[in-house]
């Protein structure tokens, strides 16, 4: 997993990349949580890392401004979404026949991944990890227009499972997209002791989507 420096608004940005082995592989990036709960190598999001790039993705990982060697300073959400938004940039100019695109994020950075979603056409999945739907407005999900899984844990301590459940059940009502979602039972935040019940329900989810072409 080369490292690699990129250019972000603020600054540098720094990362980790995984090439394709083959051409027109797919694409995913992966968002780290806030500041104060890890970095792009946190264990969620190096679990979801690894199981893009075991399926063959040209896969980024990052850290937001000011978060390691990241330059700039933390912006409460809404520079870290032009830092996603130069990461699918870099992303896309070593990959520009990728037939299709992913986002992954774990807490903050699943609310980050899903406002990009938002803003790029180009992002066919996502995987969505404790979105903090009781801490940041998710109203900008109006449509949602890709379809992918949220997962929770039953026993979090910051995210609240009923916040949760609202946003997936306004998903479920649009049309032409199809959401799943999974809560771990026995999990907190951070799924210390259920990594296994996590990454089960994202890999199967991966495989399924991908074993119908992506769609």
């Amino acid at each position: 997993m080369p490292e690699v420096i990129f250019p972000g608004p603020e600054g540098r940005l720094e990362g980790r990349y995984q090439p394709a082995i083959r051409p027109r592989a797919p694409v995913a990036i992966l968002l780290q949580p806030h500041p104060a709960q890890g970095t792009m190598n946190h264990p969620i999001v190096m679990a979801m890392y690894n199981s893009f790039v075991k399926r063959g993705f040209a896969v980024l990982r990052f850290n937001f401004r000011g978060v390691g060697r990241s330059q700039g300073v933390f912006d409460n959400g809404i520079g870290e979404l032009s830092d996603a938004a130069s990461a699918l940039d870099w992303m896309q100019q070593f990959n520009p026949e990728a037939h299709t695109t992913w986002v992954g994020g774990f807490s903050f950075g699943a609310w980050i991944g899903m406002q990009l979603l938002m803003r790029r056409p180009e992002i066919k999945g996502f995987i969505s990890i404790a979105p903090p739907a009781n801490m940041y407005d998710f109203s900008f999900l109006a449509p949602c227009p890709s379809s992918g899984i949220i997962v929770d844990g039953e026993a979090d301590e910051v995210v609240s499972g009923a916040a949760v459940q609202k946003l997936v059940d306004k998903l479920k009502t649009q049309k032409h997209i199809t959401i799943e979602h999974q809560t771990i039972p026995g999990a907190n935040h951070f799924f210390q002791n259920e990594m296994p019940l996590l990454m089960g329900a994202v890999d199967g989810y991966l495989d399924m989507r991908l074993a119908n072409g992506g769609r």
